[in-house]
């Protein structure tokens, strides 16, 4: 497999961007139906740190979004990487850079929730399943896939 050139940076995407993303990823199918594109909106606008991934044409190929307070966490609120640019450590690369960004690993404790598809990849960088954390989720959402 040829190992492609990107770059990564901080850079707000648009919701239609990053909805037209999700269409090649498999991170699609993690939001619920409920209001999606008004909170897509939200989501690019509003979350504290956004990087993007782009390969040689310009195109955006990884999405990797964190809220952090910039002194002791940072959560992990979304990661994808377009199909065919799987495997090539760009989601790896994209998590190192949100990590360093909150403040790096000697501050920050770096938290995210998964779909059990996701697990072996954060495995894989590192990261451990907690004991210790709390959830308030009152929610029911749908089936709803990005397509």
């Amino acid at each position: 497999m040829r190992k492609n050139k990107y770059t990564i940076r901080e850079e707000r995407i648009t919701a239609k961007e990053y909805i037209n993303f999700l269409k090649n990823t498999d991170l699609g199918s993690q939001y619920p139906k409920e209001r999606f594109e008004e909170r897509i909106n939200t989501l690019v606008n509003k979350v504290s740190i956004s990087l993007v991934a782009r390969n040689e044409c310009n195109e955006i190929i990884g999405v990797c979004f964190g809220i952090t307070d910039f002194a002791y966490w940072l959560f992990i609120t979304d990661l994808g990487v377009v199909r065919e640019y799987t495997g090539q450590g760009i989601g790896k690369a994209l998590v190192t850079r949100l990590h360093e960004l909150a403040g790096g690993t000697e501050n920050i404790i770096m938290y995210t929730c998964v779909n059990e598809n996701a697990v072996p990849f954060y495995e894989k960088i590192g990261m451990k399943k907690p004991d210790d954390v709390m959830v308030y989720n009152h929610i029911e959402w749908t089936d709803f896939v990005v397509e």
